[in-house]
């Protein structure tokens, strides 16, 4: 398998780095619920977090994975970067680079951000943590080990996205990581909210929810990002959007007992989402966060080689018993 040197997109990673990272993961996530929460594998290494845009679930996450490993954890806002004063982009990439981090995590409202640096950035391997309406790789490596975990095989299952499509990275990432993965892709959106020529991605497109259900194995509600609306235009009302594309006990239950309930957070009940269908039993929006913490101590062990690590401790402890052995037979 070809060793990740950046994770930009899902479009940079194969089906095999994708398998690997979910593999890698899923111990993670038992190391999360043990009373000491803290593994060397990351020791010595510095992960810079510098988020231009606002998160609460990507931020902490990625903070944590790295905590977690033992690595050393800078944590950058828009509001206290050099970029306040008129920095550039690029300069701040050099400038953070030239300390010599490891790991560079971030968020950009500007699509295509973390893919400029990557190219600048020589020794310092770059995480995008989502930029504008482009992708959020992260996200979607949660949301299939959430998936995994439920149905243990994600390939031929289908998977129904509802809500803003058109400035939606998850989208964008899970259309592209269903053609690696084999699984389908519905879109269910008003024609106001859908990028155009959607369909070339393969995908089943819909105006009506409803009409989406019956077949769904998950149904993942995406919130209506008013802060990238460029007007008032894209529905009547929240009332009338949320009859139309709300999900509701009433719509999960016709959509079967073995349907999950996704979403990326942050959820704005009443709106995209029932609260009794977000505290439900069939929803796996929690594992996700849960999940999301493991997935990134994955992808920071990838990037860092932290696996090497513990291997070469082992051999040395192998190699100290058997100079232990030799000299007591020696005595």
């Amino acid at each position: 398998m070809r060793p990740l040197q950046h994770v930009l997109g899902i479009a940079e990673i194969s089906r095999e780095q994708i398998e690997y990272l979910l593999q890698l993961g899923q111990p993670f996530v038992d190391l999360s619920r043990r009373p000491v929460k803290k593994a060397p594998t990351l020791r010595g290494k510095t992960v810079i977090n510098l988020f231009f845009e606002n998160s609460t679930r990507t931020r902490t996450s990625f903070e944590l994975a790295g905590k977690r490993l033992s690595a050393d954890v800078i944590n950058i806002s828009a509001s206290t970067s050099a970029t306040k004063k008129g920095e550039s982009l690029l300069d701040t990439g050099h400038t953070l680079a030239a300390m010599q981090p490891d790991v560079l995590v971030i968020r950009d409202s500007r699509a295509g951000a973390c893919h400029f640096l990557a190219d600048f950035l020589e020794n310092t391997a770059v995480v995008n943590a989502g930029d504008g309406a482009h992708e959020h790789p992260t996200q979607i490596l949660t949301d299939l080990l959430t998936l995994k975990q439920a149905w243990g095989d994600i390939e031929g299952r289908t998977i129904t996205i509802v809500g803003d499509i058109a400035h939606s990275r998850v989208a964008r990432s899970h259309l592209l990581a269903a053609a690696k993965m084999g699984y389908k892709v519905r879109l269910v959106a008003p024609k106001t909210l859908l990028p155009v020529r959607i369909e070339r991605f393969g995908c089943k497109v819909f105006n009506d929810f409803d009409a989406a259900i019956p077949g769904s194995d998950a149904l993942y509600m995406l919130r209506v990002q008013s802060e990238r609306l460029q007007s008032a235009c894209f529905f009547p009302s929240i009332r009338e959007y949320h009859e139309a594309y709300g999900l509701n006990m009433q719509r999960l239950d016709a959509a079967g007992n073995h349907t999950v309930v996704l979403h990326p957070g942050p959820m704005n009940r009443g709106v995209e989402i029932a609260s009794d269908v977000a505290d439900g039993a069939r929803s796996r929006i929690l594992d996700q966060v849960e999940n999301g913490v493991a997935v990134r101590m994955a992808v920071l062990t990838a990037l860092c080689g932290g696996q090497a690590e513990p291997k070469k401790r082992a051999r040395k402890k192998e190699q100290a018993m058997a100079a232990q052995k030799a000299q007591r037979k020696l005595l």
